[in-house]
């Protein structure tokens, strides 16, 4: 397995599923498989560790990002009364729908991360988990996400940690965006972001698999 702890500085090259429309139709196949291969990348421990970073409140307003099938979201759910679900693949949200319906307490939403359908400090919580990798601009995603969370809030962001072998490095860099603290660190500066901290984790068989990053909304 790749060594994903000491990772050198991210490539700026535009991974192949970084494009939109190639990421809406690789989403359109995996939806179907999706919860089954996720489950050996993207645990219920890893959930449970990233949200441990939050301090969530039942009646606090939550939005996941990149909602997907709605792994994360079933996780906030436990901590939320109503969590708000955004995803750009329709495949995905059909699958979420068949888990918690179209008109309970999830309510869902077709959107692109870096142009959020929501009004300013609008979320006491923004969470996103296994879409960063897929934005073109993360910057402005980030700066998205900071623009509808409230002052004092948290966002929290879960994206893939970049490897340390240069064989893996290459194959990263083809496929999507995959970073490391330090490029993570210049992200959510860039975005606007003065106070975060990372966790790296990961399954037994890749420990240091995603970096899951935590931020304060600047007060204003």
């Amino acid at each position: 397995m790749p060594d994903w702890h000491e990772a050198p500085p991210m490539s700026l090259l535009m991974g192949v599923l970084e494009d939109k429309a190639r990421a809406r139709l690789f989403y359109r196949y995996l939806s179907t498989v999706y919860d089954e291969v996720n489950r050996f990348i993207w645990t219920e421990e890893m959930r449970r560790e990233a949200l441990g970073l939050l301090s969530i409140d039942r009646d606090d307003r939550v939005l996941d990002v990149g909602c997907g099938t709605g792994f994360g979201t079933e996780g906030l759910l436990e901590h939320a009364d109503t969590v708000h679900g955004l995803d750009q693949s329709t495949g995905q949200m059909e699958r979420a729908w068949e888990k918690f319906g179209k008109h309970g307490r999830v309510r869902f939403y077709r959107g692109d991360a870096e142009r959020l359908p929501f009004r300013d400090d609008t979320f006491d919580v923004v969470w996103s988990s296994g879409s960063i990798e897929y934005w073109p601009n993360p910057v402005d995603g980030l700066a998205e996400l900071r623009r509808v969370a409230k002052p004092g809030g948290q966002v929290l962001v879960v994206g893939p940690n970049y490897p340390s072998r240069r064989v893996f490095q290459r194959l990263a860099d083809a496929i999507m965006l995959f970073y490391n603290e330090e490029e993570a660190d210049r992200m959510f500066r860039e975005a606007g972001f003065e106070a975060f901290r990372h966790l790296t984790h990961g399954p037994a068989h890749s420990p240091n698999i995603a970096i899951t990053t935590v931020a304060d909304v600047p007060e204003e």
